[in-house]
């Protein structure tokens, strides 16, 4: 029995844009999952500002809607935040793909609304375990050709999903708690290895990936929204 059969908690984010720094949560989901069962919290949030065009085209969610179903932010974010902090703090892995973005985003909104981070909620100021499929599947698989979105990497790893229904925060963190079971049948290694080093190694990988596409990245004059080599969280 390893990590991969005990508990796991999924997060994903919809946002109005992909700045960490500047864009809001619009959505948020929580999935538990503990062996066949899995229980959700969903929040829609109303961030407080326009939610722009390309953002709704998205996710779905306009701004009239969002303001008029949608929770102030400093409840949804307190809520998130102590969910996510209260299962990180029982040993149990927090489960995102390309988490950078998803607990960036998290704790610049928490420190927007003037409550504490994350990582201030969490033993020694670290956020953690956290796993990410993405990061583990360019370590684990780094010469593969072609695009590594959720719904490229559920078909390489034989994951069924209706890719109408992605781009739903539940619907992605659902996705997300599939496919990790489907890597590890892949590559073995992830089950063995304690949750502890997977932390460890999942920052090194991204350290490098990050590195080497930014400086690819800069080869071909680009100089301008670069990989952050910081993970799980880059604020």
């Amino acid at each position: 029995m390893t990590w991969l059969d005990e508990t796991m908690v999924g997060f994903d984010t919809e946002t109005t844009g992909v700045s960490t720094a500047h864009d809001r949560i619009v959505t948020a989901a929580i999935l538990t999952r503990t062996g066949g069962e899995t229980t959700a919290r969903t929040w829609l949030i109303d961030p407080g500002v326009e939610i722009p065009a390309r953002a709704t085209e998205v996710h779905g969610i306009t701004t009239a809607h969002a303001r008029e179903h949608g929770v102030q932010p400093s409840t949804a974010l307190e809520e998130i935040a102590s969910i996510l902090a209260a299962a990180m703090g029982a040993g149990f892995p927090l489960v995102a793909f390309n988490a950078q973005f998803d607990l960036s985003i998290l704790e610049s909104e928490l420190a927007r609304h003037g409550l504490p981070s994350l990582a201030s909620r969490l033993p020694g100021g670290e956020v953690a375990p956290v796993v990410d499929p993405l990061v583990l599947d360019r370590h684990l698989d780094r010469y593969r050709r072609g695009p590594r979105k959720l719904l490229n990497m559920c078909e390489h790893y034989g994951v069924a999903v209706v890719a109408d229904d992605l781009h739903a925060a539940d619907a992605d963190v659902a996705a997300t708690l599939d496919l990790l079971p489907a890597m590890a049948a892949k590559h073995r290694a992830l089950g063995e290895v304690e949750l502890a080093d997977l932390q460890g190694q999942q920052v090194e990988a991204h350290r490098v990936w990050a590195t080497e596409f930014a400086s690819w990245l800069r080869s071909k004059g680009r100089t301008e929204d670069l990989p952050r080599p910081e993970w799980p969280v880059s604020v």
